[in-house]
């Protein structure tokens, strides 16, 4: 997704965005137009962009927006997931706790 498209989507200011990515909570691809640069945002990008920015505008502070921004999309994950690959994945921690 284009910057400008995410900033629409998010209504977040374009410093705050570029912010999330120098502090590396998001990595867009950088793609060459010419002399000028752009930037593309992957789904999860924006994904983490909205979490994070959500959090901060509740008044979290950058670490902790960050922080839960992850453990929101890793629930996300988890519940995309095949059932199966979920189970398959608490079999070895059952089994260290036996």
């Amino acid at each position: 997704m284009k910057t400008a498209d995410v900033l629409r989507r998010l209504n977040i200011p374009r410093h705050k965005l570029y912010y999330l990515e120098q502090k590396g909570y998001i990595h867009p691809v950088r793609v060459s137009m010419g002399d000028l640069e752009a930037r593309r945002y992957s789904d999860r990008d924006v994904m983490m962009a909205e979490a994070v920015w959500k959090y901060l505008c509740l008044g979290f502070r950058h670490k902790v927006a960050y922080v839960k921004a992850m453990e929101e999309i890793e629930e996300i994950d988890d519940h995309s997931r095949p059932r199966g690959d979920r189970v398959s994945s608490l079999s070895p921690a059952l089994a260290r706790r036996g």
